[in-house]
């Protein structure tokens, strides 16, 4: 009998074919489980080495063992003609059968759910390209960092502009893919966008030793476009080159100069890290220019216009984005602001006129619908690890949060995710999320969110200097208002109240917001006669809203503090918003955790720590 009819008869091909069945659908089962665990990488890889062991360990097994009715005996054992090898081989064709079945159930279910894929997917589909983003150097080395400023444009068309910024950050992403190079992140290098200044003081304001700037002239569909990589401390042009082209070759122009950079750096490109290179972004000149006309709105949507209704003009650019490329995973984020600061609002006793209860929850859904995109198309491991744990956060889906906390925390990169500093300051992890927030504020030092977060995760780390320290520097260099709430926040832990109450007066412009600071420096003096009639003033009002939880347990009113978290705690968003209020308050537990049923329910089924720390310290708080 051939080798193969041997097989054949001691069912071992069965046998391998069931066990390669079956341990496929555990590795799935367990890739399920442990990401909604948050483990490791490490764990569902061993589980799959262990499962590769132990095939060839199985197949030894079938051809050296028989099952009998008497049980397992060794094959030399049993009689060839009361053999029930046919009747074994007939249950594992049934086994693999059933367990095919399974597989191609859990395939379908996985593929054609839609749930990876919240935004339908068009023609226009971009090729994108997902990598494990390589160990980067540490820190980086000075003379590899570059900062590209906004292209100008030399034309004056209505989109010219929007066409010169899109085209500056397509070539800023390109270049922010490779790992041995620092590249300044876009809202600091735009912040010197048409301003009159030295290439060598931009460059000390930013930390780099290189600049990248040029020009674009659009006339028809003809452009001209120029660019120069230069050498910051003697102003030396290391390259130079000028193109004529069309719109329509826009995209190689880009990736020829990004690549032409990165070679006069002296960094060495293999062809993956080209095709890295070549798929960052968004690489569709329509996109990019719609994408600079959202992103401006955003930009002020938080500053000089009203809010709501800004966010939701820049998502009218957003989403034909999303049209063209819908799998750029950056966008999505955006997109989702408009929807989280709805539910904020609503949920905290401060909603929109125009908000009814139909549009909140179609507005929940949207904003998961986001989180999910931007982490089925993120790029880069930091980057999808990121997007995950905004989404478990968002969700409700809070067991495992330390863990997916962990591996996003180990990435080495740039960026940050929109709830990272929230999470990680209350869950506990205030000193790792600073070490991690040291790169992003190396990448973007004129962002004040960079400053803001890196100093308010001193501030809870239990170290209030470096925390004062941090804000004053980050006030010079990149000023903002939530800074400046950090920067008095700061000032109440090293208990200088004069000077915050001086900074309050200079630098708080809104009148509401004012009184809300001078209650807590107030309150944590522990000075009765300064907080009593600050406290009446507020009472009058008849307040509600984000601030009242932590007022009333900054000076003590456990009942209203209780009261009003257990409102919001009603609503299917109220948890996260009560984590944001913990986050705020930097007092422990701002209310008893008996008062929100939901919200400790949450903490307790992902076996979360709870009280938080506390930062600063109330007299008055006596829970």
């Amino acid at each position: 009998m051939s080798l193969f009819a041997e097989l054949q008869r001691r069912n071992v091909i069965r046998v391998g074919a069931a066990y390669a069945v079956v341990s496929w659908v555990l590795a799935q089962v367990a890739e399920f489980a442990f990401e909604n665990f948050g483990a490791p990488d490490w764990v569902l890889k061993s589980v799959v080495v262990v499962l590769l062991l132990g095939l060839p360990i199985v197949l030894i097994f079938a051809w050296a063992f028989e099952l009998t009715p008497e049980g397992i005996k060794r094959e030399k054992e049993v009689d060839r003609s009361a053999s029930i090898t046919p009747q074994t081989g007939r249950k594992l064709d049934r086994t693999i059968i059933v367990v095919l079945l399974i597989a191609v159930t859990w395939f379908a279910w996985d593929k054609f759910t839609g749930a990876n894929d919240p935004r339908p997917v068009t023609a226009a589909v971009m090729d994108t390209v997902t990598v494990e983003s390589e160990p980067a150097p540490a820190p980086f080395e000075v003379d590899k960092s570059v900062a590209v400023l906004p292209f100008v444009a030399m034309s004056s068309g209505p989109d010219d502009e929007y066409f010169a910024d899109g085209l500056t950050e397509e070539i800023l992403n390109s270049l922010a893919q490779l790992p041995e190079l620092l590249v300044t992140a876009r809202t600091s290098a735009f912040s010197f966008k048409g301003q009159d200044i030295s290439i060598q003081e931009i460059a000390t304001t930013l930390g780099v030793q290189h600049i990248v700037e040029g020009s674009v002239r659009r006339s028809g569909d003809r452009l001209r476009v120029t660019a120069q990589l230069i050498r910051a401390d003697d102003g030396f042009h290391l390259w130079s080159d000028n193109y004529d082209s069309t719109s329509a070759d826009m995209i190689s122009v880009q990736e020829n100069i990004a690549e032409k950079i990165a070679v006069a750096l002296d960094i060495v490109l293999d062809e993956r890290k080209r095709e890295v290179m070549r798929q960052a972004g968004l690489r569709n000149v329509e996109a990019f220019t719609l994408y600079q006309k959202g992103l401006d709105l955003f930009e002020r949507a938080h500053g000089e216009m009203d809010q709501l209704e800004g966010l939701r003009q820049a998502n009218d650019y957003f989403e034909q984005v999303m049209d063209l490329v819908p799998k750029y995973w950056e966008v999505y984020a955006n997109h989702s602001d408009l929807y989280i600061h709805m539910l904020n609002n609503s949920v905290s006793g401060d909603p929109d006129s125009d908000v009814t209860s139909e549009t909140l929850a179609d507005a929940y859904q949207s904003a998961l619908a986001d989180y999910q995109a931007a982490t089925s198309y993120a790029p880069t491991a930091r980057q999808r690890y990121l997007a995950e744990l905004d989404l478990a956060f968002l969700s409700g889906n809070w067991r495992g949060l330390s863990g997916r906390m962990e591996k996003a925390l180990a990435e080495p990169g740039c960026q940050d995710g929109n709830w990272t500093p929230t999470i990680a300051n209350v869950l506990g992890y205030s000193a790792e999320y600073h070490e991690f927030s040291e790169a992003v504020l190396a990448c973007d030092p004129l962002r004040t969110l960079s400053w803001f977060n890196a100093s308010r995760a001193k501030l809870w780390a239990g170290d209030p200097v470096e925390a004062l320290r941090l804000t004053r520097e980050g006030s010079e260099t990149a000023p903002g208002l939530w800074l400046t709430m950090t920067h008095l926040q700061a000032l109440i832990a090293n208990d200088l109240h004069d000077e915050a109450a001086q900074t309050i007066e200079s630098e708080i412009q809104d009148a509401g917001l004012a009184h809300v600071f001078h209650m807590m420096v107030a309150a944590h003096r522990g000075d009765q006669d300064r907080l009593a009639p600050l406290v009446d003033a507020y009472d009058e009002q008849a307040p509600v809203g984000f601030f009242d939880i932590l007022i009333n347990a900054w000076i003590g009113r456990r009942d209203a503090a209780n009261q009003a978290a257990a409102e919001i705690d009603e609503h299917y968003f109220g948890p996260m918003v009560l984590w944001q209020e913990a986050h705020w308050c930097q007092c422990g537990a701002p209310w008893d955790l008996e008062a929100t049923p939901n919200f400790a329910a949450k903490i307790e089924e992902a076996n979360l720590t709870w009280p938080p720390k506390t930062p600063l310290s109330f007299p008055l708080k006596d829970w």
